[in-house]
């Protein structure tokens, strides 16, 4: 380290650091108090959130529907809707 490098930044940095620094430390900067606000955004996400959270990832009426279906052996595909959807899928790659 060079010595001349050390004082040209203790001249920027180092007298002027130390006298905020006992500023900072009076009574003046005492009666600030920490506040935390949300915008309605941040509390209209945080009810989605909490919707989202009670809500299943699966609607069992539907699949349960299916199920039986298939088990009854009266579950149908059609072969055009299948194709359709396949080339769909395949279009979105």
């Amino acid at each position: 380290m060079r010595i001349g490098t050390y004082n040209m930044i203790n001249q920027v940095y180092g007298t002027k650091n130390a006298k905020k620094m006992n500023n900072l430390n009076s009574t003046s900067y005492a009666s600030f108090k920490d506040e935390v606000s949300f915008s309605s955004v941040g509390k209209d996400m945080q009810t989605a959130k909490n919707a989202l959270s009670t809500t299943p990832d699966v609607r069992e009426s539907l699949v349960n529907d299916i199920k039986a279906r298939i088990a009854n052996g009266t579950y149908e595909v059609s072969n055009e809707d299948f194709a359709n959807k396949l080339m769909e899928a395949y279009a979105a790659r």
